[in-house]
């Protein structure tokens, strides 16, 4: 009789040093810029999740809930900005429809321009990108800036 043999896939591990190592300055910086655009958009969301996510920036669940990708402090603030927006008018319109354009334009009149920048980044390939780079958006730049329009 022949065998079969059977091989066990290795898996990979998802928590690794560098998401562990930026992940809760990613949280900080995220729901700070969250809670901004929320306030601008008059958009409420429910839970909010800071995970590995290999291919995609963020997303959004039909229950409110938002997941951000912790590389989203490592883009350029107005891509990472764009990208929040971006989820954001998911919880009104689930699908890429020229209404839920149309929300995105009402708040980032370039969304278009930060669009091309986030694929240019992408074609760069993640890797070469983060060798070039240090998180843009940083905590003490959060408590300078951000926080201080959040009070007001």
């Amino acid at each position: 009789m022949w065998r079969r043999r059977i091989r066990k896939r290795k898996r990979v591990q998802s928590h690794t040093k560098h998401y562990r190592a930026h992940k809760e300055r990613a949280r900080i910086i995220i729901h700070t810029r969250l809670e901004y655009w929320s306030a601008v958009t008059g958009y409420q969301y429910k839970k909010v999740a800071i995970r590995n996510q290999r291919t995609r920036w963020a997303s959004c669940s039909e229950l409110g809930n938002l997941n951000f990708s912790y590389k989203l402090i490592f883009l350029p603030e107005a891509v990472c900005d764009y990208i929040i927006v971006h989820e954001l008018c998911h919880l009104v319109e689930m699908n890429h429809g020229p209404r839920f354009w149309a929300l995105v334009g009402a708040v980032i009149p370039d969304y278009r321009v930060r669009i091309k920048e986030l694929r240019a980044i992408e074609r760069l390939g993640w890797t070469t990108y983060m060798a070039s780079c240090t998180p843009v958006c940083t905590t003490e730049r959060v408590r300078t800036e951000v926080a201080p329009i959040l009070s007001v």
